[in-house]
């Protein structure tokens, strides 16, 4: 089958999108290839349209759990078998997923980072036919990255194994970030293999607006009756999340909020409800987003400045997918400014505190000196804090940052399905009095598709199994509940928790290599990040996509006009046009005449007319 063939087979399209043919060709002649597509831009189709014309399955490093399971399910909706492997998953699971990718007919296998270097992964290795190595969102492999990640460096190290072709993509590197991602995965890193593909990141139909504002519920009422359509509106604070949601409700405008402390079901049906229109606006964290291909969104609001340009480039640009006209708009004021600036303190507490958090985090867990390596604990953040009496900002950071030091993985809000073990022995199931008719189908269903669960505590899918009793999920979960009351079943429901992954045994004080030089380095990227934020919400001078694309490295662009500076800049050009043409047609007038002409509202001057005419004086074009 030809790229095309495989496309419209599988995924039912007739043509690629700008630049992926590129990328796919360059994949299947073999050639290690970094790919730079915009959000949007349609880049899992890159390698899954090449990993489908090769024997074999691609091994995809992601660590967006979300997104990957995402894309299981609808590789698996297609047809197309895929696993994954990823936090909170015992290890009896990741052996049966392994064992299935091995001697399976499996396609895809999606892996966190912090699994490439575990024994059990190495162990299979000889015998995972792996035709592509996938480096999703491979920025997290530069030290230059915004969101980088030690874990990732283990792909260098699995290509000395694995003779497969690389195929690395992301959505946001500016070409400094693109040459270390590429040295970094290369075999050689003196001599780079790789073949970089960069789209273009122009979004014609996008217009980026900046608005300095103390008034930030007035513009995003305005904003929400002034566009048509579906928006998403960023914000930090969960809480903040909810309060913004009821008063867009609150104003007649269907609004609903989500963030990480939700629970599963919650974010499905509210993702769900987004999607297909039933809500029109969704007030969110960053923690929404993240795969979700909605074309016809017509605005994203960020309510306060992302913390780069790369974060905020990324989440504006999930508007307007559709090619239809649409708005990325960015509200601040100069508290945000200061915000930003203690943020990046507090990212970064001092060196001592952080090896004060590295020994309590042990303790926490009843962890002695010289043991724990390989450990995978769930870690409740808030009651860590509540028993030291600390700060969450500043032990989160300081846990990011043994993270940044190769001490540790740190995965949040981690999602760990219902588990269910029949306790009762087969031959006995059927003399059991059950007190609802629903529980025979459900137990049939659980000792049909899940072989071992009387022997093992296995994870199940609700959806199915809410079908095979033909019961809603909350009756589902009455149902296993009274089952599990009635000792037929073990019954562990859904939930989400935090998890920590110890990568050696616990240290002694004194002998913790926390890296100081590598501490300043990343605070001083962190500088430069915000620095460049800065910049580009006070400079209204520069077209607002002039400035975004140069950050990325490229250079040679247009003037979008559309942009708040465009405009204004448009504006002006009028409003000077028609002040000279005043002046011509009256000889002699002096300011009193010019105020007089510019305060008249018949002649539709903006506010600022005079100081336009000062500039005017000053250029020497006005007496």
């Amino acid at each position: 089958m030809t790229a095309e063939e495989v496309l419209k087979r599988w995924w039912g399209y007739d043509s690629f999108r700008p630049m992926q043919k590129e990328i796919i060709i360059s994949a299947l002649e073999g050639r290690d290839t970094l790919a730079i597509l915009p959000t949007g831009g349609g880049k899992s189709i890159c390698f899954q349209v090449p990993a489908m014309l090769r024997d074999g399955l691609a091994l995809v490093v992601t660590p967006l759990i979300a997104l990957m399971k995402d894309q299981v399910q609808n590789l698996s909706q297609r047809g197309i078998r895929a696993l994954a492997i990823h936090a909170g998953m015992p290890r009896r699971e990741v052996d049966l997923a392994l064992n299935n990718a091995a001697y399976g007919d499996c396609k895809f296998l999606y892996v966190s980072p912090e699994r490439l270097s575990t024994p059990l992964f190495r162990s299979y290795l000889e015998v995972l036919n792996i035709n592509y190595i996938v480096v999703d969102e491979a920025h997290c492999i530069s030290q230059w990255g915004y969101d980088f990640r030690p874990d990732y460096l283990q792909i260098g190290e699995l290509r000395k194994e694995v003779d497969a072709p690389v195929i690395a993509l992301t959505a946001t590197a500016t070409p400094k970030v693109a040459e270390d991602i590429m040295k970094r995965l290369s075999l050689n890193p003196l001599k780079p293999s790789f073949r970089l593909l960069r789209s273009g990141f122009e979004r014609p139909n996008l217009s980026y607006i900046v608005r300095e504002c103390r008034d930030k519920s007035g513009q995003l009422l305005d904003i929400c009756n002034g566009v048509p359509g579906s928006g998403i509106v960023y914000l930090r604070n969960r809480s903040r999340c909810e309060e913004v949601a009821a008063l867009l409700s609150a104003r007649g405008i269907s609004a609903s909020y989500y963030h990480a402390g939700l629970g599963p079901l919650s974010r499905s049906q509210r993702q769900e409800d987004w999607k297909s229109g039933r809500i029109r606006v969704m007030v969110c964290t960053n923690a929404f987003g993240m795969g979700i291909d909605k074309p016809d969104v017509r605005f994203v609001v960020h309510w306060e400045p992302s913390d780069s340009l790369e974060s905020y480039f990324q989440e504006a640009g999930r508007a307007g997918r559709d090619g239809l006209r649409s708005y990325a708009v960015l509200l601040w004021n100069s508290a945000n400014i200061t915000h930003l600036r203690q943020m990046l303190d507090a990212s970064f507490p001092p060196l001592e505190y952080i090896e004060d958090i590295y020994q309590k985090l042990h303790i926490f867990h009843n962890i002695i000196y010289e043991t724990g390596e390989g450990r995978s604990l769930r870690f409740d953040l808030d009651a860590f804090c509540k028993q030291w009496g600390l700060q969450r900002p500043s032990v989160h950071y300081a846990i990011r940052y043994l993270e940044q030091s190769g001490h540790l993985s740190y995965v949040e809000d981690a999602e760990f399905p219902t588990r269910v073990r029949i306790s009762v022995p087969r031959n006995a199931l059927y003399d059991t009095d059950l007190p609802d008719p629903r529980m025979i189908p459900l137990l049939e269903h659980l000792m049909r598709s899940y072989p071992g669960i009387m022997s093992y505590s296995l994870p199940v899918d609700e959806d199915s199994l809410a079908a095979a009793c033909d019961a809603t999920i909350p009756d589902l979960h009455q149902l296993l509940y009274r089952l599990a009351l009635e000792r037929v079943l073990s019954y562990i429901p859904a939930e989400r928790s935090s998890m920590v992954y110890l990568h050696h045994n616990r240290l002694t004080p004194g002998n913790i290599d926390l890296q100081p030089e590598r501490y300043a380095f990343l605070r001083g990227m962190a500088e430069e990040r915000l620095e460049a934020m800065e910049s580009y919400l006070t400079d209204d001078e520069e077209c607002r996509s002039k400035q975004l694309l140069r950050y990325f490295g490229q250079e040679d662009s247009s003037d979008c006009g559309t942009c708040d500076v465009c405009r204004s800049r448009a504006g002006e050009e009028r409003t000077r046009a028609a002040i000279l043409n005043f002046l011509r047609t009256h000889p002699g007038a002096g300011i009193s005449e010019v105020k007089q002409f510019c305060g008249n509202p018949g002649n539709g001057m903006p506010q600022n007319a005079i100081e336009v005419y000062r500039r005017l004086v000053d250029e020497g074009l006005a007496g």
